[in-house]
């Protein structure tokens, strides 16, 4: 893959923390990983491949057309691209549905804060703006096109912008397909969408949705606001998760040009993309879960894709310069004591690509097992491994809380909750804790006691129920 109009390729390492000794018959073994990527650079670049009105289509995407003032890896032929086309596209995604006018602060709010993202994209990447109702319209530049980020284009989109109105319902599959559309046409390295939704997604199925984002899982990575209260926190977490990117909640819409442009510029520092987390196995071992537990919990089990004897691929998405945390759970044969093996290998690789002869490793990490008869070896517990199980724990009984005390389990919710502010408390989760304490009066957070707030805001619940699988860095 290529850089996000970077200078530098950015240089991957892989950390293993785990205790490797298994008692006597012990078959499962346990890891933290840390893998953290640096050195990508900060540089911006203008690209070439566009038409003299900064438009650009899938046939002049990637191409090298004019691309002289593109910047790319130090080792393009490592990526399969030689050329200095965009490396980048991003399409926002905007709800001009009928209820973005209730207040009318929403919809300007929106407007403005679309207008702040398109202002912070860099020079050469290709961008297009959605208006999304119960169909997904054009906004700019239109014509199944991509604009490429110039000064002349960022202008023009934002006088387009200006005719934005509210109205009609939402149908959120049809905008990530036609997001999908137009980042597809474009032959770079990194696509990116930007999701704003105020309401629920009634105008299509559930299961509509599921298959958009099916569709779409793979092809881009998305980030979703969810603006007031009125929207379905975990639609919002879905397509967060189906398709690698960030949730959160946007309860005043005069805070949505900051979080808009802190997304874009998030979006402008990604590096590299597609990046897969490969895990070998022995003979006669099987994986028991792998989970990203920082910056977010993130299941990842199920998303495996074979690679090889013994080996699967699982996504993580786009990386700028950033450090995240899995975990890895691997059960193994029984060696007996004295014995010593390989329990996994864990690599970061790049995918095969067009003009690439394979799959990239960047770095790895080895997982050992080691049986003893030492019991104080055996039955200690790594002090990561510790963590991120308590993390896990927390953003699943927050959920089942909620859940609960939605559904009148006053009892089930207090014992939930409290067991979450004792685990906030424990892992110095500070902001989690300020959440809970939003929802519930704490009583002694040491010992989990607490008792349920008799009026909780909706914003409130929202917020606990958007951000409770936010997780700290264990203090190493």
């Amino acid at each position: 893959m290529a850089t996000f109009s970077k200078s530098n390729v950015p240089q991957f390492s892989v950390e293993v923390y785990q205790n490797e000794y298994l008692p006597e018959g012990g078959r499962e073994v346990n890891a933290i990983v840390t893998v953290t990527a640096t050195g990508g650079g900060t540089t911006g670049g203008t690209i070439g491949g566009a038409t003299a009105g900064g438009m650009v289509s899938s046939a002049s995407i990637g191409t090298g057309a004019g691309a002289g003032g593109g910047t790319e890896w130090g080792d393009p032929t490592a990526t399969g691209r030689t050329d200095r086309g965009p490396d980048a596209a991003v399409v926002i995604m905007v709800d001009c549905s009928g209820s973005m006018d209730y207040p009318p602060t929403k919809m300007r709010g929106a407007r403005d804060a679309t207008a702040a993202a398109v202002g912070t994209v860099r020079d050469g990447v290709a961008f297009a703006v959605v208006a999304g109702t119960h169909q997904a319209k054009e906004v700019y530049p239109g014509g199944g096109r991509l604009a490429v980020a110039s000064e002349a284009t960022r202008a023009q989109a934002k006088d387009a912008l200006r005719k934005l109105s509210a109205g009609g319902g939402t149908a959120i599959g049809t905008w990530l397909r036609l997001a999908d559309r137009l980042l597809g046409s474009a032959d770079v390295a990194i696509r990116h969408g930007i999701l704003l939704t105020d309401g629920r997604n009634e105008h299509e199925s559930p299961e509509d949705l599921r298959h958009s984002l099916e569709a779409c899982a793979g092809r881009f990575t998305c980030d979703a606001r969810g603006v007031g209260t009125d929207w379905e926190v975990k639609e919002v977490t879905a397509i967060a998760s189906a398709l690698l990117g960030s949730a959160d909640i946007v309860a005043d819409p005069a805070g949505l040009t900051a979080d808009f442009t802190r997304m874009m510029e998030s979006a402008m520092g990604k590096e590299v993309g597609d990046v897969t987390l490969r895990l070998w196995t022995p003979q006669g071992a099987e994986v028991v879960f792998v989970k990203q537990v920082a910056p977010t919990v993130e299941e990842l089990t199920g998303r495996r894709m074979e690679s090889g004897p013994r080996s699967g691929d699982y996504p993580t998405g786009s990386w700028g310069d950033e450090s995240r945390d899995y975990h890895v759970c691997v059960r193994v044969p029984d060696a007996g004591v004295g014995r010593e093996m390989l329990a996994a290998r864990v690599s970061l690789v790049l995918p095969e690509t067009a003009g690439t002869s394979a799959p990239r490793p960047l770095s790895q990490g080895l997982v050992r097992a080691v049986w003893t008869d030492d019991l104080a070896a055996s039955t200690s517990i790594n002090p990561q491994v510790a963590h991120y199980t308590g993390q896990a724990e927390l953003a699943r009984v927050i959920q089942q809380g909620l859940h609960l005390r939605k559904a009148g389990d006053i009892d089930g919710a207090t014992a939930k909750l409290g067991r979450a502010v004792q685990l906030a408390g424990v892992s110095g989760n500070e902001g989690t804790a300020k959440l809970l304490a939003k929802v519930v009066d704490v009583v002694d957070a040491a010992t989990g006691t607490v008792r349920l707030k008799a009026k909780v805001t909706e914003e409130a619940e929202m917020t606990l129920e958007t951000r409770s699988t936010k997780t700290v860095r264990v203090k190493k």
